[in-house]
């Protein structure tokens, strides 16, 4: 399943926050640009610290008055120098980032966030922030997975008995509770940080209290590797978590964000979720069918253009025409078969984006989705069955993903250590 919700950039479900355009775009102003920061003899320019901070404050509604942006700078810089380590690194080892991931991350962006194709663009650029501030984030994040895949190598992949292993844990969690967490890490990387670091973690909290979305602000300030995924830990056993971080989890309330938590390396801002008992509840398990078609060329600068059209308004025609799942599969062979049309038995409870499961929980049997847009393609997805069971373990797939990522996470953080203990890093 992961292939169709990963190349599948859904049709957002849910509102934005919208966005003020501020009257200090005048901020980003590379005319009084100075040095705020060299790294290995990289300078970051006090322009680049202006156009995150700007970037930050539009996506999570702060207000862009000069003292919320001045709060915000210290980390800010603390970020884009770990963002230079990792670009440093990335570029060290001949990483190199398709621009077709860029794009299908910016469209990704732009369906959650429920604008158009350039309307991201149109909107950074109505705010004085240059488009490419994002872009080098995404570019950064996306280059620095490769590395950590790069650096661990074939011990990346779990062996059958790591499997077997894990399984066995797993097995042994039935009955207890699991909780959904959401997280911010805020990064505290010497003593004389840690002020600033706590600064900022409080001034994050107060604009999530009052409904800044917890996942764009993860996407951009979390130095998790969950920030990738809105800071979404899923769910897990309070002994997964740094005791600090479980003991404040165990007494919040469903729904509620945490004041910063002193972790080993910075702070943790924590949302629960959700909680449940392993292994009592029923889940939903959907059977579906896709049919997928690959443009003759992918999309560029998120902008759906004539090409792109004519190719997904071939694939709705075709499957207007289909009216149940055996016809989707024919549709998606005539389209070349590049996915399969069965993705396997769905858990709609473990669907991402959210706004993906939304459309998957609303559509009837026998019901086709709008179209599913991507950089390389367009997906339209019907619903064969719903069946309620009772929950089982993941599958090999899911596990196996699980251990990987936690294997990436801690490679993440060693090796950035590593790099700041080896470079030449000041601030002006």
């Amino acid at each position: 399943m992961k292939y169709l919700l990963r190349a599948a950039a859904v049709a957002a479900a849910v509102a934005a926050t919208p966005w003020a355009v501020p009257a200090l775009a005048q901020t980003v102003n590379a005319d009084s640009a100075s040095i705020a920061a060299v790294v290995n003899g990289q300078v970051i320019t006090t322009q680049d610290v202006a156009a995150r901070t700007l970037l930050l404050a539009l996506s999570s509604g702060m207000p862009a008055t000069p003292q919320a942006l001045g709060r915000l700078e210290p980390q800010v810089t603390s970020l884009l120098i770990d963002e230079t380590l990792k670009m440093q690194e990335i570029d060290k080892l001949g990483v190199t980032v398709p621009e077709a991931d860029v794009t299908g991350a910016i469209s990704r962006i732009e369906q959650g966030n429920s604008l158009p194709p350039g309307g991201l663009r149109a909107k950074l650029a109505a705010a004085g922030v240059p488009f490419n501030t994002l872009v080098a984030q995404i570019r950064t994040e996306l280059g620095w997975q490769s590395v950590l895949h790069q650096v661990l190598g074939p011990g990346l992949q779990p062996t059958p008995g790591d499997l077997n292993a894990q399984k066995t844990a797993l097995k042994a969690e039935i009955g207890s509770t699991q909780y959904h967490i959401s997280e911010i890490f805020v990064p505290v990387t010497g003593p004389e940080d840690d002020a600033a670091a706590l600064s900022f973690a409080n001034s994050v909290i107060a604009q999530l209290r009052t409904g800044a979305p917890f996942p764009v602000i993860a996407a951009q300030f979390s130095q998790a590797q969950t920030a990738l995924q809105g800071g979404d830990m899923g769910f897990v056993q309070l002994n997964e978590l740094d005791k600090p971080v479980a003991d404040v989890v165990s007494a919040m309330p469903v729904g509620a964000i945490s004041n910063p938590v002193r972790v080993p390396g910075g702070y943790d801002i924590v949302q629960l979720q959700a909680t449940h008992q392993v292994g009592t509840e029923m889940q939903t398990v959907l059977s579906i069918r896709q049919a997928f078609v690959q443009y003759p060329q992918p999309i560029t600068n998120g902008q759906v253009g004539p090409v792109q059209a004519a190719a997904i308004n071939k694939l709705m025609q075709a499957a207007h025409a289909a009216h149940s799942c055996a016809d989707m599969e024919g549709v998606n062979a005539a389209f070349g078969t590049v996915h399969p049309a069965d993705p396997g038995p769905v858990n709609l409870a473990t669907v991402t984006p959210p706004a993906f499961q939304t459309i998957l929980a609303n559509l009837a049997v026998g019901q086709l989705s709008e179209p599913l847009v991507a950089a390389d393609g367009a997906s339209v997805v019907m619903v064969c069955s719903r069946q309620s069971q009772a929950a089982t373990l993941p599958s090999d797939d899911t596990i196996t993903q699980m251990i990987v990522e936690h294997r990436v996470e801690l490679e993440s953080q060693q090796l950035l250590d590593e790099l700041h203990h080896r470079s030449v890093i000041t601030k002006e």
